[in-house]
């Protein structure tokens, strides 16, 4: 939201949509570690990208 105005040129338009988004939002906590922070397994072994790459 720091850049907000920038990508709105209008200070005003930027404000009024910005108070209608917040108006009806919820405000959730998560707690855990994120999911991202997993890492996921490769999409092909080494073979399958050496044959992508040489076919």
């Amino acid at each position: 939201m720091a850049r907000w105005h920038d990508l709105i040129a209008d200070a005003t338009v930027a404000d009024a949509i910005l108070d209608r988004i917040v108006h009806n939002a919820h405000r959730i906590t998560l707690q855990g570690d994120s999911m991202r922070k997993q890492k996921a397994p490769p999409l092909f072994t080494g073979a399958e990208i050496g044959e992508i790459n040489h076919p």
